[in-house]
């Protein structure tokens, strides 16, 4: 029996890091809205950075083309590296569970501590959901696929059944009430106007606080917005796609990706249209558990995943030709490091935005901050590119590897 060891580069699956990279663009444009520019169309702001009549097509374009759409991939790909290193194991006769435990153990460590930068990680929640994914490992792709199309759908009949029955929403107003309480007895914050003109004007302490607290009003809004059965369907759509070693047989499965394509084309774009109306004009109603919340429910269900597979299936075409893969390979850094990259992108988002760094929170619309976060990718693009040639990992993938395997990787190249 052979020991399991990292992965080494040339196994790498190149176009996983490349959809990577390209799943880190559009959740950093996400996470510059609310997340840190706390931009607010209704607050009636005015600035050089905010050009309203732009601003609000522009953040009709993110609904429809942006939200939940990125992470969706990102959820894909969790779930497909898991089974690359469940078969890799496999073919070694080693038993992948413990180290995968062990891999998701300190995925959850770092995550936490990336909560206390920014509540808005969704590392330390793919860590708890991980665990959940290794308890279906056994089933069979049929029944993962249909178990995952049915998580995905799930959250129309919670909504529905949260709007008849108010307590089936019980686990995210408890939190709520705690993030109060935790509120109230470490910052003494008692509204929400308190709590923007402390991260106005609050200092780095101040935001470590609210950050520690926030992580209450973080986690109530994912049960909210059912964002549980959302990812863990789409772990399930990604384990079996790596399972069936899917894309290295892409050109036998050309029809199957024109068919996601031109699903994703006819159902997703309408179904995303009518998202992006709603939460644009209705998305009130929608946390208020009101009917056209459900519609908004209804449309998110329909047209998230279907587009989203839409983007992966046209990048996954586009790189079997050689001038595209070779554009997307540019991607492949960003990718690779992908968790260092999330990381620094919270880093620079509140420096730039919250009262403590620049102070541009409020002040930068949806035009200016797509802008920026463009900007910033490429930065990444080209800073990925140049550490990679000196080192073999970025430095929070250098850590993780080294404590998910108990022992020191090689970090600098050496030839």
């Amino acid at each position: 029996m052979q020991a399991l060891a990292p992965v080494q580069n040339k196994e790498r699956e190149i176009f996983m890091d490349v959809l990577r990279g390209f799943a880190i663009l559009g959740i950093f444009i996400a996470n510059l809205g609310s997340g840190f520019s706390f931009y607010n169309e209704s607050a009636g702001l005015t600035g050089p950075f905010l050009v309203p009549v732009y601003d609000h097509k522009m953040n009709f374009l993110h609904h429809m083309f942006i939200e939940g759409k990125f992470y969706s991939i990102f959820s894909l790909l969790f779930g497909w590296g898991v089974a690359l290193q469940i078969k890799r194991a496999a073919a070694l006769n080693v038993n992948a569970v413990p180290l995968l435990k062990r891999r998701l153990f300190f995925m959850l460590l770092l995550g936490f501590l990336h909560l206390l930068i920014w509540t808005g990680d969704i590392v330390f929640f793919y860590a708890i959901l991980g665990f959940f994914l290794l308890l279906f490992r056994k089933l069979s792709s049929k029944t993962l696929l249909i178990t995952g199309i049915m998580l995905i759908l799930s959250p129309i009949l919670l909504y529905w059944l949260k709007m008849i029955w108010p307590v089936m929403n019980y686990p995210a107003e408890f939190l709520l009430k705690l993030g109060i309480k935790a509120d109230d007895a470490l910052i003494g914050l008692k509204s929400e106007e308190e709590f923007l003109n402390l991260m106005r004007h609050g200092n780095w302490w101040d935001e470590l606080k609210i950050n520690i607290t926030g992580i209450f009003f973080r986690y109530q809004y994912l049960f909210f917005v059912s964002r549980v059965p959302k990812v863990l369907g789409m772990f399930l759509i990604g384990f079996v796609v790596g399972r069936t070693q899917f894309y290295q047989q892409v050109l036998q499965h050309k029809v199957w990706l024109f068919r996601i394509i031109l699903f994703g084309i006819l159902v997703g774009l309408p179904a995303n249209y009518f998202l992006a109306r709603y939460m644009t004009l209705y998305n009130h109603d929608y946390f208020q558990l009101k009917t056209k919340g459900l519609y908004q429910t209804i449309a998110y269900a329909l047209g998230v995943v279907p587009l989203a597979m839409a983007y992966v299936g046209i990048l996954a075409l586009l790189f079997q030709q050689a001038a595209c893969n070779k554009i997307l390979g540019w991607l492949a850094p960003v990718g690779k490091m992908a968790f260092s990259n999330y990381i620094l992108q919270s880093l620079i988002g509140n420096f730039v935005f919250l009262g403590a760094g620049l102070g541009y929170m409020e002040k930068v619309g949806p035009v200016y901050y797509t802008l920026f976060g463009i900007a910033v990718f490429i930065l990444q693009v080209i800073m990925s590119r140049l550490w990679l040639r000196y080192f073999n990992f970025g430095p929070i993938e250098w850590i993780w590897r080294s404590a998910t395997y108990k022992q020191w990787q090689p970090f600098r190249k050496t030839a």
